[in-house]
């Protein structure tokens, strides 16, 4: 153990605070006081008694970091706590500013934490060991309030920190330093949902501070005591609540989020508050909420938004992205113009600028620029309105001066251009007036290339805050505390500068020379078209500007859209060659580790285990320079490095400990049988094996050929012969350590005292010394080898065998020894030369005893290590496989090759775990599954598969080595399982499911981790070599002892207790580095209502409780509600743990709450409520759906290290990490997510990192700097659904306040995704709502305009132009669609004379579709399976994705994301929608997926179908087949997946039977009406009228925009009605008026037959069948009088039906908008009726190809092998899941 690990004598921590504070709030029920103090429960160390017997406190730096917060100096002084000896700053702060007492313990061993640590980091520590460092304090007390200098000077304040003389740090310097910081810890600790408000917290902390500044004087009259002293929970009560109420009372204006962002304050607004002076000018202190900015009374005149107003409206696009959308728009008009002056034979560009008159006309272009710029003045006034008031008057006149600056630009430049154009005389006079006026114009785009090439400059003018700048700077942009200074280095900005300088180009040529030029010839042609026959009312004569537009929309869809495309394209490129370069990929497989694994081991040592720092200091550039030399020696076996480990080496120890428990880990998890542990582990070095025992399955085979070999090489010598061998590594080792086991096996099952014993080792001795003096093959015969090869495989077999027969060994020893003796040597000797060489022996011949008859003593069978060692010997002799599939279980393959791989790529040094930076672990928890239960497993669905079926036949091996692993602890019937295994299968079912209790599981692995490398950090080299020897041999499994059932509870399973191996591995590692583990390492789960779970005594209580039970660096936070009897609920932060001493769980800290939490979005609440309790220098981030890995847990100290680095201008504040998908396996739908989201998560987030400087916060497991991020408002945003994506906006808010985010593949974390259509579709809606609400939002819209232009548009391409474009890509398949169905119907198609242009004009459009479809979602893909798994891997799975129907369900997505977000922009309505996280197999019914895709997929399919349908029938063009085909596969491809897709991906969706039974269900849903509790999933109605909400909640803007939308649906009756035959060929306005004639009868028919069914068919049915009869004849009739008497013919009924059918849709959707004005009149009843009629008719449709394709045999199976076909490869008999045959087992 280390010396510095002494026990001490130092009490800490003050008792009195707790039982004897003011703050001690006697009345509550829940606060609960120990009588003794120094027996009051702690979180991780017991600083309250530091006499205590725990690890930690072994720890001088704990004891200097308490022994500094005792010295109170004049704090000391505070009435009613000057007498107690024991207090400290945090007792003084409490009872001076009213702070709660569990607030104050919090951070008191927060800090202690802190401050420990950071002095164990410390290179040089203090000749003092128990006294804090200055630089220690100082450090953290600038880090933790830098966001507060910066606030103060930005408003141009004095800050409160007042520090006393910094250049000569003193005791009282140290003091002064901790009171500050001590303060704003107390401040943040108790401030609730405040924290959401960082500059909020800043304006407390300035005024506490100042107050603190008049308590701590010497003067005992100069002392002044805040209004908070003497009373408790004044803090909360005076300060915090009051804020809080305001908060809430915005949240509840907002009417639960459906009321416009415009209309209330979210977290952002109240923040941004304290932006300004007006916070010190209007507010009080303490804080007065009853009047101004905080007033929560009454109506207020405005709104009080601050800095921005959120609008919904699609202008926030253009108004964010103002420079790429102008970029695009001048060079489509500058590209048309010069397409357009082409008129001789083809030409470059820049050739035809050449002509002055060509020249002038793209002068133009900065005419439409000052139009945009005016647009975006009007855009702004429109959109901002609500800002401007008395305070905000400047940036009213601001906005006024925008607009008249913009618009006198634009109407000079008409003026100048029309003077240009008219005036020849003097052109070239107004030619240099307009290019000087241009000059001036883009003088501030010139500046910002400027800046963009001195980033420095420009981050030095937007962070100083001197005045000047300020006005110099005031007419661009508004002054803001973020978004202020994020150039980067000009080495970035060069990098990622080209990348996008070569996008651009490429992108457009590509829409110069493809796009924009053939389209010249048929616009001009279609422009010069005259008399054209028009089949319906010409409005506007002689012109075709209609047919132009048509012809072109398309194309500047596609134009504006493809850039997406491209980055796709070169990002993907990009990314391959930085992953190439990170080395990624190098290790694919096992085989190729078995090439590299010499140089694995070194690299694993190199890597993970830290060198010597006493005189070497990280990071100079010899070190570097050495580094990268020793990197490539490892990586490419330069200097053969793997020569230093040998098998007596501690180095070789160190390995041997990590590798076999990483195989340990694997065994635990049942990803190993045993044999494969004994394969794959590297064995003790207990038989005196001369070199490292490599483990099986690297010496397989290679004894044989090195006998081979030998036989070969008959009559070669020694020397050479063994150079043959040594040529390969591994089969030089596998003969030393046969050779030497054979020996030590002989020595061990021969008696001591036997004359056999003695002779063998003669035999050996004479073997050892011919091979000493190089005369072996002189002297053996190396043919002979075989045969002693064989006899001892024999000899070992009938060793192994259950049953031992002795005769039989002694035999086949006895026939060894023979040819040992006879045949082996090639001199042939007598007995008597034998028996003096004493290799015969000494008894007479006629002796009846045989040759090692009475010589053989076996070990017990008792004796695991022996028989473990017979079989690795087996192993070794016998092995003919070369093993490339060892493991056979594919996942284990998986993670071995990645971890192997990581080891050779850049990683940081590893510090030693007691320097590493501490962290924490976050995982918000609602009410998922924590564990699953006994009926769950068991409960069979619908086709009688039960979970735990379903989990057996997809990880078929994983159970075989569960059920080996349970018969080895004793079960002996696999039907016991469920009795006498039931925890532990039900732990290995949960493992394998997306549950709580696989999430803890997986980041207990860091604790355990930490344990292990503490111990190999310190440990003595006896230590380790006993380490090294001491895992038991049952399969890797350790044995529990006796000490450790002691420890463990009676009802755990031997299984159970290996969950994270708590209490074993605390006994096996309970000297310092348990103690240093837990304070390195913490995990807090927010299981926000436990307490209610457990007050409910819900089973997911008691699962939690058996987490912490099982974990004990496991920590719980829930918020709980406690009534007090009178009407009044108090709500408490609740921090608790398992105590294993007690046996109970333990509450640690109780803080309460101001209110409730959960004011805006449900999780970052959560996780906000528990970010107190967190503890270390980082903090990372899980989801409960996430798992860890245990070998990638060794490298997290490694990761943290890149804190300390530069990464360009910046050092990072977000470790980006990287995810793998674990569910890709369930199901073809799993695999195509998995691989969708394999791409986004490794090669995307490699791009946007580097070179593209723009990775945000995509969601988890990133890590943060913790203590960044604390005092700049928290791990994400959490205002009502604005932030319904709440971890983006921590990537958008650390960009924007200055941090960087940077990304790293070495290590890996685990990620489950929704497996099912409905789970996906409902994930991506959330998304893509999400990001919906992400383009209205201050953050986009500041770093749309922050950010310079390249890292603008790697940000927008990679956020919300993402959902944008995917929208544009369907926008631009209606637009062709529509544009074609129009020109058809028209007569202007017909009047076309030529279609060739048409034919490439589809070409064209189709090629685009297909572009967009292919490569969005195949080309990452490819490119990234190509770096990690190889080409021919990748385009097998690429083609095999592509025969499963991959690009259905992309397209399928491609709608879905496209509806919910164009939806949410226009009407809101983003929420979160829970997906569930279960195993899906069972059958979707029909209904389900209708309410689920009726209006996202279904209807606008039916809409595209039925455009399509009537183009084939009225267009000549059509008439080609060929044609036809070629311009509309596309959106056939379109319409078949957005119908078909639910039915394709649904489990039995074309049974037949099933089938039958869903339109039957359908049926029953549409005509239930349901009551008032009926949910949407009973009643077609409840349905309908929740489809509608969203257009409850809209706004004016909204409900125009939706009716315009619905007018489409008239133009279907427009069109058709002058084509049909009734229409005689009349193109008057008043045949399309008399058409709605025809539309009111067919109404008032549907009408009467809807009456006379609720009147009549209940009690009078015969009623019911007369009118229905009358309709009939009444319809026949009119029918036949209009076929007698008109033009009237029979395909107008078909023709009329498409026709009509959408105006009756239209009218529907438009009836929608006025529901509040229809709903209580007599015509909504019609209405609904009509749309319950729709819904059925757009059911049928749906459902008949579905019933055709199950009608026809074969579908049903082709669809279960495209649904299962990757189970399949698993093992998984999915037509046994379906027929229900399962066999009679577990």
């Amino acid at each position: 153990m280390s010396l510095r690990h002494r026990s001490t004598s130092i009490r800490g921590g003050s008792g009195y605070y707790l039982q004897n504070s003011p703050n001690h709030d006697e009345n509550d029920p829940t606060t609960t006081t120990s009588p003794d103090p120094l027996e009051q429960p702690f979180n991780i160390i017991p600083i309250h008694n530091l006499l205590a017997d725990h690890p930690s406190l072994r720890y001088p730096e704990v004891r200097a970091a308490t022994s500094a917060l005792h010295n109170v100096g004049n704090l000391g002084k505070v009435p009613g706590i000057d007498a107690d000896p024991n207090k400290d700053i945090f007792d003084c702060l409490g009872l001076a500013f009213g702070f709660q007492c569990d607030n104050v313990r919090n951070q008191r061993e927060h800090l202690v934490l802190h401050l420990a640590n950071s002095q164990m980091r410390l290179l040089t520590p203090p000749l003092d060991i128990d006294s804090l460092d200055y630089s220690v304090v100082n450090r953290f007390r600038r880090k933790l309030l830098h966001n507060y200098t910066s606030w103060c000077s930005y408003l141009g304040r004095n800050s409160n920190v007042q520090i006393s003389d910094r250049r000569n740090p003193s005791a009282s310097s140290t003091r002064r330093e901790l009171v500050y910081v001590c303060l704003y810890l107390l401040i943040w600790g108790e401030a609730a949902n405040l924290r959401f408000i960082p500059e909020c917290i800043c304006y407390i902390f300035h005024h506490m501070a100042m107050e603190l500044n008049r308590i701590d004087v010497a003067e005992e009259q100069h002392r002044m005591w805040p209004s908070t002293f003497g009373r408790g929970n004044r803090f909360l009560k005076e300060i915090v609540t009051p804020l809080y109420q305001t908060i809430k009372a915005e949240v509840d204006r907002s009417r639960n989020g459906t009321a416009p962002h415009s209309e209330w304050r979210n977290y952002d607004d109240i923040n941004e508050y304290f932006w300004s002076n007006n916070c010190f000018q209007k507010l009080s202190w303490p804080i007065d909420t009853g009047k101004g900015f905080c007033s929560t009374e009454g109506k207020r005149k405005g709104v009080g938004k601050t800095g921005f107003v959120e609008q919904r409206t699609f202008w926030y696009l253009f108004r964010s992205f103002d420079r790429l959308w102008i970029m695009h728009i001048l060079f489509l008009q500058a590209a048309i113009i010069l397409a357009w002056e082409n008129d001789s034979s083809w030409a470059y560009p820049w050739r035809l600028l050449e002509n002055q008159n060509t020249q002038n006309r793209v002068l133009s272009v900065f005419i439409t620029w000052a139009g945009l710029r005016l647009l975006q003045s009007v855009i702004d006034i429109l959109t901002q309105y609500g800002l401007v008031s008395k305070e905000t008057g400047w940036l009213g006149v601001r906005m006024l001066l925008k607009i008249i600056a913009s618009g006198v630009w634009t109407a000079g430049f008409i003026v100048l251009y029309i003077m240009l154009s008219k005036w020849s005389s003097k052109a070239e006079l107004m030619r240099k007036i307009y290019l000087g006026a241009a000059g001036v114009f883009v003088l501030p785009e010139a500046l910002g290339i400027v800046l963009f090439v001195l980033p420095w400059v420009r981050n030095f003018l937007e962070q100083t805050n001197w005045r000047i700048f300020y006005a110099l700077t005031w007419w661009f942009q508004t002054r803001l505390f973020v978004g202020r200074g994020l150039g980067e280095g000009i080495i970035d900005s060069i990098k990622y500068g080209l990348f996008w300088i070569v996008i651009l180009a490429t992108k457009f040529s590509f829409s110069y020379f493809l796009q924009i030029t053939p389209m010249v010839e048929p616009t001009k042609a279609v422009w010069k078209l005259k008399q054209i026959d028009y089949d319906w009312p010409e409005f506007f004569r002689n012109t075709n500007r209609l047919a132009v537009g048509l012809l072109w929309l398309p194309v500047v869809l596609i134009y504006l859209m493809d850039l997406q495309i491209w980055y796709s394209i070169f990002s993907s490129v990009v990314g391959s060659f930085v992953g190439l370069f990170d080395h990624l990929g190098e290790i694919r497989n096992i085989n190729q580790l078995r090439l590299r694994f010499q140089f694995f081991a070194s690299a694993l040592q190199f890597n993970l285990m830290p060198e010597e720092q006493l005189c070497k200091t990280r990071g100079t550039l010899m070190n570097n320079f050495n580094d990268i030399i020793h990197r490539l020696k490892l990586r490419y076996g330069l200097g053969r490095p793997f020569n230093k480990l040998e098998s007596n080496q501690v180095e070789a120890n160190k390995f041997t400990i990590l590798w076999n428990e990483v195989i340990s880990n694997f065994r635990e998890e049942d990803m190993l049988s045993d044999h494969e542990v004994e394969l794959l582990e590297l064995p003790a070095n207990t038989w005196h094996i001369r070199v490292i025992r490599w483990p099986c399955f690297l010496l397989c085979n290679e004894l044989l050929l090195a006998l081979g070999q030998a036989k070969e090489l008959v009559d070669a010598s020694d020397k050479r012969l063994w150079r043959k061998i040594s040529k390969y590594e591994y089969r030089k080792c596998a003969i030393i350590e046969a050779y030497d086991s054979i020996k030590h096996l002989f020595r061990v099952i021969l008696k001591d005292n036997a004359e056999e014993k003695a002779i063998v080792t003669s035999l050996f001795s004479e073997i050892d010394n011919s091979i000493q003096i190089g005369k072996f093959t002189k002297t053996y015969k190396t043919t002979v080898l075989q045969q002693i090869h064989a006899k001892l495989v024999s000899f070992i077999d009938l060793i192994n065998k259950p049953k031992k027969d002795l005769n039989k060994l002694v035999n086949t020893l006895q026939a060894l020894y023979e040819i040992m003796i006879r045949d082996f040597p090639k001199t042939k000797r007598t007995s008597e030369q034998l028996q003096d060489d004493g290799v015969a022996s000494l008894r007479p011949a006629t002796s009846s005893t045989l040759l090692f008859e009475n010589s053989i003593e076996l070990p017990d069978a008792e004796n695991v290590s022996f028989f473990r060692q017979i079989r690795r010997l087996k192993t070794i002799l016998t092995s003919r496989d070369a093993m490339i599939n060892v493991p056979t279980n594919l996942e284990a393959r998986r993670r071995i090759a990645f971890f192997s791989n990581s080891l050779f790529m850049n990683i940081p040094h590893a510090p030693q775990v007691e320097k590493m930076m501490a962290f924490s672990v976050l995982t918000p928890y609602y009410n998922e599954e924590v564990l699953y239960s006994k009926e769950h497993l068991r409960t069979e669905n619908e086709d009688g598969i039960s979970t735990l079926f379903y989990l057996q036949k997809i990880y078929d091996d994983e159970w075989k080595n569960f059920l080996e692993r349970m018969r080895r602890e004793g079960m002996v019937n696999a039907n016991e399982i469920w009795n006498h295994k039931l925890r532990d299968l039900r732990l290995w079912a949960s493992y394998r499911g997306q549950t709580l209790a696989r999430t803890v599981r997986g980041m207990m692995y860091y604790h355990r981790a930490l344990r292990m490398l503490a111990f190999l950090d310190s440990a003595s080299e006896m230590d380790i070599r006993e380490r090294s020897h001491g895992p038991a041999p049952d399969g890797s499994v350790r044995r529990v002892s006796e000490m450790e059932r002691l420890a463990t509870p009676s009802d755990m399973s031997p299984a159970s207790r290996t969950l994270s191996r708590a209490t074993s591995e605390a006994l096996r590692f309970r000297g310092h580095e348990y103690g240093t583990a837990l304070m390195k390492y913490t995990y807090v789960v927010a299981c926000q209502i436990y307490g209610s779970q457990k007050a409910k005594r819900d089973p997911h209580a008691e699962e939690i409780l058996y987490l912490m039970r099982n974990n004990e660096a496991l920590r719980v936070a829930y918020v709980d509600e406690v009534h007090d009897g009178r009407e009044e609920v108090r709500y408490y932060s609740v921090l608790v743990k398992f105590d294993q001493q007690l046996q109970k769980e333990v509450e640690i800290y109780r803080i309460r709450l101001p209110g409730p939490i959960k004011l805006g979005e449900g999780k970052p609440e959560n996780q906000n409520h528990a970010f107190i309790f967190t503890r270390g220098d980082a903090v990372q981030t899980i989801d409960m759906n996430q798992d860890n890995y245990f070998e990638e847990a060794l490298k997290m100290r490694n990761l943290l290290e890149e804190f300390k680095s530069y990464y360009g201008m910046r050092k990072p504040t977000i470790l980006g990490v990287r995810e793998h998908v674990f569910t890709g396996s369930v199901s073809s739908l799993a695999w195509f997510m998995s691989s969708q989201e394999m791409s986004f998560v490794t090669l995307g987030q490699r791009v946007l990192a580097n070179p593209l400087k723009v990775r945000m916060h995509y969601g988890h497991p990133d890590v943060f700097d913790r203590f960044w991020f604390l005092s700049r408002g928290g791990l994400s945003k959490a205002s009502r659904v604005i932030n319904i994506s709440e971890d983006i906006f921590a990537g958008f808010s650390c960009t924007l306040r200055g941090g960087s985010v940077t990304h790293h593949e070495y290590i890996q974390v685990g990620k489950g995704r929704d497996v099912g259509l409905n789970q996906i579709s409902m994930f991506e809606a959330k998304v893509a709502s999400g990001n919906g609400e992400q383009v209205l939002s201050r953050d986009v819209y500041r770093l749309g305009h922050r950010l310079d232009f390249f890292r603008m548009l790697s940000f927008f391409y990679t956020t919300v132009g993402f959902y944008f474009n995917t929208m544009v890509v369907v926008l631009t398949v209606y637009a062709f669609v529509w544009g074609r169905l129009i020109l058809a119907l028209s007569g202007i198609e017909k009047a076309m004379k030529s279609s060739n242009n048409n034919r490439a004009f589809g070409a064209i459009l189709n090629q685009q579709f297909i572009i967009q479809l292919g490569l969005f979602t195949a080309l990452p893909m490819i490119v990234e399976n190509s770096l990690e798994h190889g080409f021919l891997n990748a385009i097998w799975e690429f083609l095999t994705m592509q025969l499963q129907l991959s690009s259905v369900f992309y397209s399928f997505s491609m709608g879905t994301r496209t509806h919910y977000f164009g939806r949410t922009i226009l009407h809101g309505g983003a929420k979160y929608r829970a997906t569930g996280r279960g195993f899906v197999v069972q059958h979707k019914s029909f209904a389900e997926n209708y309410r689920l895709y009726a209006r996202s997929h279904f209807v606008k399919a039916i809409e595209l179908g039925t455009i399509l349908i009537i183009y084939a029938a009225h267009s000549p063009i059509a008439k080609d087949t060929f044609v036809y085909i070629a311009m509309t596969i596309s959106s056939w491809f379109l319409v078949m997946s957005w119908s078909m897709a639910p039915f394709v991906f649904n489990p039995s969706g074309f049974d037949w039977l099933k089938t039958v039974y869903d339109f039957d269900d359908f049926m029953t849903w549409i005509w239930y009406r349901g009551r008032i509790f009926t949910k949407a999933e009973e009643s077609w109605e409840k349905w309908w009228y929740e489809e509608q909400d969203h257009l409850r909640t809209t706004g004016i803007l909204g409900k125009v925009a939706e009716i315009i939308l619905d007018l489409r649906f008239f133009f279907f009756q427009y069109g058709i009605v002058y084509h049909l035959g009734i229409a005689n060929g009349s193109t008057s306005i008043y045949v399309y008026l008399l058409s709605w004639l025809y539309v009111f009868v067919v109404v008032v028919l549907y009408v009467t037959i809807s009456s006379a069914r609720e009147k009549y068919e209940a009690k009078q049915h015969i009623y019911y069948r007369l009118v229905q009869l009358l309709v009939i004849v009444f319809i026949i009739l009119v029918i036949v009088l209009l076929l007698k008497f008109t033009t009237f013919k029979v395909i107008d009924l078909l023709s009329g039906v498409l026709g009509f059918i959408p105006t009756g849709w239209g009218l529907i959707s438009i009836a929608q908008v006025f529901r509040p004005s229809l709903q209580s009149t007599v015509g909504w009843d019609t209405v609904v009726s009509l749309a319950r009629f729709y819904d059925i008719l757009f059911g049928v449709i749906v459902m008949t190809p579905v019933a055709v394709l199950s009608w026809l045999p074969g579908f049903q199976s082709m669809q279960t092998r495209i649904l299962f076909n990757e189970a399949f490869s698993r093992g998984l008999h999915i037509s046994r899941i379906l027929a229900s045959k399962k066999p009679d087992t577990v």
